[in-house]
This record gives C-alpha cells, structure tokens and sequence, in this order.
C-alpha cells in the first residue's frame, strides 16, 4: 500500500514518514509543498494521505476539498493532523472530506494502528471496486450474448419468412440496411438507429398468415385476394403483440404501420403525418424502395434510377418528407447496396 505524508515541516515530515514505513507493506511518500502534492495525487494511485493543517499557501481543509473533488482521490482515506483541537476546525475538515484526525504531537504506535486500521479499509473499498467491475464486466458479457442470440433469431425468422414470400433474404437485409441509413440521416440516437436496423426485417412477418397461392400469384391480384394481402400487417402486430424487450415492441410498431401513408391514405388505420411511428416511416420508404428495385412474380424490376426517383416524388404524399430528405443524403450508401440487382436486370 502507498501512503502519502503532507508536511510543511521537514522534521515533522521525516518523523511522519519513517513511523509509517514501519507498518509492514506499506511504502511512504513525503511531500514538503501542498500544491506539488496535489499535483503528485493526480499522477500517482495512494492509498492513505496524511496531511497537515496548517500549512502555507494551502491549509490542509483546502487540500482536503481538492482530493475530494478529483475522481481519481475522491474515495482515498484521508487523515488530519493538527495541533488545533478546536471543535470548529475538525467540523470544517468533516464537511471537507476529512476521514481520520491526529493530534499533535502524534503518538507514534497510534499513529500506526490508525494508518493501519485505515488501509485495510482501503483494500476492502479496493477488492469491491474490483468486485464491481468484474460484475459490470460479466453482465455487459451476459447482456452482449442476450442481444446476439435476440438478433440471430431475429434474422433467421425474418429470412424464413422471405423465403416463403419467394425471396432468397436479400430484400431484407437491404431494407434493414437502408432503414439504418435512413434512421443516422436523421440523426436519431444509435440505440434506435440499431433496434430500427434489427428490427425493420420483420417487417412482413405477418405474410407467414396470407396463403402461398395469392403471395405468389403472377396476376393482379382480385379484390377479395388485396384484403388478405393487406391483413398481413394485423397478423404480423398479433405475432408481435405484448413483447417484453424493445426491440420486439419496435418490429410491432414497424409490423403495424409501415403501409400507413403520411397523406393518411394507408393502412390498416390511416394515420396520418407524424402519428406514424418513425419507425413505420422510415422503414416504409426502405421497403418500398427496395421493391420497386426487386423482380416479382406479378412485376418486373424498375431501374434503381427510377425507383429513386419515384421516392422522391412521393414525398409529402406516401412518405414523410424529412424521411424522404434523410434517404436523399444517406443516397451515397444506399446506392452500392442496390448493385447486385443492376447487375441482375443487364444479365437479364
């Protein structure tokens, strides 16, 4: 252990000094001039500082308050020495911070006992700090696999859901990652731009309720069939519904509304403006972008030039304007996204 004496008295401080060095494992620092012991606390770990109280430049209350507002010193035990037994002074050094006194002339066995007591408090405070990182550290671990295990069955549901719908995945991991770009040109935090990334690709979870037949229907769809198409959002917030982390509760969100229109013309209840979850309205242009760009059964795939285009046009009407400006910025990282379907319409 590492004991700092503060002394403006050199004999005092080699007294001080050589007392404490007796105590078994403990090494001793002495320091003349208050403002250079600061100075040495901010660079150096103690573990016990005995300071004077009278002292030139800086009394020891003063030196006392300046340890406890430094983070680094704010816990080290601190004892006062002081010759002045006046009531007022040791309440002035308490409300400093002051843990110990010692009164002149110092008792050297006390001395040792109370330095003694003083750093065996300090190397329990110590083993719990420790305690408490490594807990910290264990539940950030236990918390990092949590999430990694919630987003693996995440995307797995969400790809076997776009393969029944006749897809290989990619439309969601596009729509995932432009919804992310989307979400960081807005300038929104990064715990809802990631929960926003992780979970627009469930966004069409409630297809796995809509039969294969009118999913993958090469026509245009009849009346009734449309109906069953659009019930898929109802499916997909029953699916979702009451989820206890927020990530589910965002995939319900998006599930539920990325078909509203900011014109109020969507559905299934036709919100309007910014009654629509910013999710629903982010991953809406993402979503639908992607699917202008994608090959279908019942479409051919429209130049990505086009389907930018076409985004831009429904701005103020499908899509939320400031969304629609945010895609617009996020443009330089949204289009290399979109090549392998530009290579797959030339082969074509």
């Amino acid at each position: 252990m590492h004991v700092l004496v503060v002394e403006d008295s050199a004999i005092n401080l080699a007294v001080l000094t050589g007392i404490i060095s007796r105590i078994p494992g403990v090494r001793v620092t002495g320091q003349l001039d208050p403002m250079a012991a600061l100075d040495l606390c901010s660079r150096e770990n103690f573990d016990a500082v005995l300071v004077d109280y009278i002292m030139p430049g800086l009394n020891g209350v003063a030196f006392v308050r300046a340890l406890r507002a430094d983070p680094h010193t704010e816990h080290v035990p601190i004892v006062m020495i002081t010759a002045d037994d006046h009531r007022a002074v040791r309440l002035e050094a308490i409300e400093a911070g002051a843990t110990d006194f010692l009164q002149k002339p110092v008792d050297p066995h006390e001395l040792q006992v109370r330095v003694g007591n003083l750093l065996a408090l300090r190397s329990a405070q110590l083993e719990l700090f420790n305690r408490a990182d490594w807990l910290s550290h264990e539940v950030e671990k236990a918390t990092a696999s949590l999430l990694a295990r919630e987003e693996e069955m995440i995307w797995r549901l969400a790809r076997a859901i776009e393969y029944r719908d006749g897809g290989t995945g990619e439309h969601i991991s596009r729509v995932a990652t432009i919804s992310l770009v989307i979400a960081e040109e807005l300038g929104l935090a990064a715990d809802r731009c990631r929960m926003i990334y992780l979970a627009a690709p469930l966004h069409d979870v409630g297809k796995i309720g809509v039969p294969d037949a009118i999913l993958n229907k090469p026509s245009r769809l009849l009346p009734a069939e449309r109906i069953l198409v659009e019930r898929h959002v109802a499916f997909g917030g029953e699916i979702l519904q009451d989820g206890d982390s927020e990530l589910i509760r965002t995939a319900e969100r998006i599930a539920m509304t990325h078909h509203e229109r900011w014109d109020g013309t969507g559905y299934p209840t036709g919100l309007r403006g910014e009654a629509i979850p910013i999710e629903g309205r982010v991953t809406a242009i993402a979503d639908v972008f992607e699917a202008l760009c994608s090959a279908r059964p019942y479409k051919h795939a429209w130049p990505v030039a086009e389907a930018r285009a076409e985004i831009l046009a429904q701005s103020g009407k499908h899509f939320d304007p400031v969304c629609v400006a945010a895609f617009e910025r996020g443009w330089e990282r949204i289009a290399p996204l979109m090549s392998p379907l530009r290579a797959r319409s030339s082969a074509a």
